[in-house]
């Protein structure tokens, strides 16, 4: 028996002491510094109520009335930016930089008055202020895209993206499916591929095409050559504003953008979404977490 508890209170090594203390560090360490839990703003068990008709409602609403905007000035995608114009100040919208370089920011005015003159010059080439006019946007994201959308949605027009990942057959489909007849582009490889398309007979309803970059004389002759119009983005904002039109907001069920798949199993189809769809999802993320920013933002 002596020799049994002897044997327990024998000094441990060196060695072994120092791994005990590492352990109890690292594990104090973790209990001090771990995250903290993020609390859900709904009840994960009960997120959402049947209603008649076997629909379901989110338990954030109060009744059966689905939130369609978050604030009552902004119940388009154009309301919600005069919105930010005026609720911001004239603040800083859009910025971007170059590798290494600081942001250049462009401000809500200057955003809106370039999309103003784009919107204007879309219609002195042909285009129609109305939700049946679709516009192609071919591009990267970077602060034209969004000033190409914006005089789209100042003039009710339909923004309808190309992406290079859709793939040539699918970017064909598109085109002529949403029968787009002017179609913005960031760079000139982009207007290559679009001509190509147009030359071997495969879209002809293409008219217009719009470049945000420069492009050289060689791009402006082929283009000229199968009667396809090459323009320079910053030249039609200067057609826009030496033909100034008036905006023609959209209304909320007015279609905005058409989202087409990739056409994976088939061809690509079209989710049509309104003005009310949009501001709509942005609102419900907005609700859900407004408890959230309310305690972010200072006193």
């Amino acid at each position: 028996m002596c020799c049994c508890l002897s044997f327990l209170f024998t000094p441990l090594p060196t060695s072994a002491i120092v791994t005990l203390l590492a352990i109890g560090l690292t594990a104090f360490f973790y209990v001090l510094t771990k995250p903290k839990p993020v609390h859900p703003p709904i009840n994960l068990k009960k997120q959402s109520i049947g209603t008649q008709g076997g629909a379901r409602r989110s338990v954030l609403l109060k009744d059966e009335t689905l939130m369609s905007y978050y604030y009552e000035d902004a119940k388009t995608l154009y309301e919600v930016f005069m919105r930010g114009l005026r609720v911001s100040g004239n603040g800083d919208c859009l910025g971007s930089r170059k590798p290494n370089q600081p942001y250049r920011w462009i401000t809500y005015r200057q955003v809106a008055d370039r999309a103003e003159n784009l919107g204007s010059g879309f219609i002195q080439k042909g285009c129609k202020a109305s939700p049946e006019q679709f516009i192609g946007v071919f591009s990267q994201n970077r602060p034209e895209v969004v000033i190409a959308e914006l005089a789209c949605f100042t003039y009710s027009m339909v923004v309808v993206p190309l992406y290079d990942t859709l793939g040539a057959e699918a970017i064909v489909f598109i085109v002529n499916r949403a029968d787009l007849s002017l179609i913005v582009c960031d760079k000139p490889d982009k207007a290559s591929i679009l001509l190509s398309n147009y030359e071997k007979g495969l879209t002809p309803g293409l008219k217009i095409i719009v470049l945000m970059e420069q492009f050289g004389d060689d791009l402006k002759e082929r283009a000229a050559k199968c009667g396809v119009e090459l323009l320079l983005m910053a030249d039609l904002e200067y057609l826009g504003k030496e033909n100034f039109k008036k905006p023609v907001p959209p209304h909320p069920d007015d279609l905005c953008l058409i989202c087409f798949t990739s056409g994976t199993t088939g061809d690509p189809k079209g989710a049509m979404l309104t003005h009310m769809n949009v501001v709509a999802d942005a609102s419900s993320f907005l609700k859900a977490t407004e408890s959230t920013f309310a305690a972010v933002v200072p006193g």
